[in-house]
């Protein structure tokens, strides 16, 4: 990120502006939308303000004199559209003396950039692309445009109006935060978004007790909640709405170490952020001490994320927490994720069920050899069934030799997908017979070995097949 949001407080000085044609006129038009004072430079002597209302040229004072030569001192901002050579000289002095300045298409020139805008009046969302596609980020706000509430400037309003006088009935910050978040999801947020707003500030008028609209526990304290999310295998696209919306309003999210940093960056900044997972290997604090935090937490009145990668109940020890959480008489829910099975299905085409070909799935996990070889491989030789194989990779040739033994053909198709719905996945398709060395193949985990004949299907091993085919093809030529 390049170039860091901020929002102008217009009210506490002008805007010089300097240029002429549609391109000053365009920037004049936004900055009166804003709310702002100009002070302009009209180059080329056009002063037509046609089309602006009396009240708005009320802001707009013209400047005579050369640009050159222009007071930039108190100004909030300079801005040149279509200034011509007069644009450089002007963002020098203007960056020398501490002034934000902005040069229509001239990066180079400009301490700062205008974004695509969202205006719902107090709401106003700002889509930049660090000036290097405009379009792009007209794209963007046309799809924020589309599921951002039209009267959502109305209810940021209502809630500013109301902010001081419940500071000073609430004191404590997260049990005022709560208390405007069950304002904005509940019944009084409905009322304003759908054009109620005298009946929203008659329903805030009516809370006496704001500690107990925003559910104050008995001991003083906001009631704590723990959520048990699942990160999905990677990809930060693939978290559920619900998921999203548990990190925003978490306090502490404690964490497992296979959750990527871009998901982790959907987490609230304030929210303290715990690692609390292990990888191949290394120690971890264990599930007793990782149940003891989510449960002190809660007690102490903070809403806590779990947040592990995949599903929390798919070899995630969820059900260990729930009852955990259950026992110390915690408020808990659980919010599923994708599993990195069906994550690896959906990016590499693994239909891990077909028409008269598989009809069954068994998932099973093999975080080390002991795990595999305790696992009773006879009852998965059934060629219908598809084999999913989770923290399989060290226990690879364990996991070959019980299928193996058990009468699984070494011919039965597999496949090793590591680092599934990353930028760095990676297939390797082959056969049971060769599984070990399939593992080598993808270069590190985390991974989850398929096996069974839908592999064959795969797009790897497509694109495997038409390899050898082409190979053939030259060998022959040759």
């Amino acid at each position: 990120m390049r170039f860091l949001p901020v929002f102008l407080d217009l009210a506490a000085g002008p805007v010089i502006l300097v240029g002429a044609g549609e391109m000053a006129r365009a920037k004049l038009r936004l900055l009166l939308s804003a709310g702002a004072s100009i002070r302009w430079y009209a180059v080329d002597g056009d002063r037509d303000l046609s089309g602006v209302s009396d009240a708005d040229r009320a802001r707009i004072s013209f400047a005579d004199g050369d640009p050159l030569q222009a007071d930039l001192r108190g100004a909030i901002a300079l801005l040149c559209a279509g200034a011509g050579d007069l644009a450089a000289p002007l963002a020098a002095r203007a960056r020398e003396i501490g002034v934000p300045v902005n040069v229509m298409d001239e990066l180079s020139h400009s301490t700062f950039i205008f974004p695509a805008i969202v205006d719902r009046g107090d709401v106003v969302v700002a889509v930049g692309t660090g000036g290097s596609s405009p379009v792009v980020a007209r794209r963007v706000r046309e799809m924020i445009e589309a599921v951002v509430p039209a009267r959502i400037g109305d209810l940021a309003a209502l809630i500013g109006r109301w902010r001081h006088p419940i500071k000073a009935r609430l004191p404590e910050f997260p049990l005022r935060r709560r208390f405007w978040e069950r304002v904005v999801d509940g019944p009084i947020g409905t009322a304003v978004l759908e054009g109620r707003g005298a009946d929203a500030e008659d329903q805030l008028k009516e809370i006496a007790d704001p500690s107990a609209y925003a559910r104050q526990s008995a001991t003083g304290h906001a009631e704590g909640h723990v959520t048990l999310v699942g990160a999905g295998p990677g990809a930060p696209d693939l978290l559920t709405i619900k998921a999203l919306r548990a990190l925003q309003d978490a306090d502490v999210v404690f964490y497992d170490e296979l959750v990527s940093a871009e998901i982790l960056d959907r987490i609230r900044r304030d929210a303290a952020r715990v690692p609390v997972g292990r990888r191949v290997n290394k120690p971890g604090i264990g599930q007793i001490a990782i149940n003891k935090l989510l449960i002190e937490a809660a007690q102490a009145g903070q809403r806590a994320v779990r947040l592990k990668g995949g599903d929390s109940f798919v070899f995630g020890r969820g059900g260990e927490e729930v009852e955990a959480l259950r026992d110390a008489g915690v408020s808990y829910s659980v919010v599923p994720g994708i599993s990195a099975g069906f994550g690896a299905a959906a990016q590499f085409e693994v239909p891990l069920t077909y028409r008269h070909e598989a009809l069954r799935i068994t998932f099973l996990t093999a975080h080390k050899a002991k795990d595999a070889e305790a696992v009773d491989w006879s009852v998965l030789t059934d060629e219908k069934m598809t084999v999913v194989v989770y923290m399989g990779m060290s226990a690879a040739p364990t996991v070959r030799a019980g299928l193996l033994q058990a009468g699984r053909p070494p011919q039965t198709p597999v496949g090793v997908f590591a680092r599934v719905t990353r930028p760095d996945s990676k297939a390797a398709v082959g056969v049971l017979d060769d599984l070990p060395a399939l593992v080598e193949q993808v270069e590190g985990g985390p991974a989850v070995l398929v096996i069974g004949d839908v592999v064959a299907h795969s797009a790897p091993w497509r694109q495997q097949q038409l390899q050898q085919l082409v190979s053939t093809y030259q060998v022959a030529a040759e």
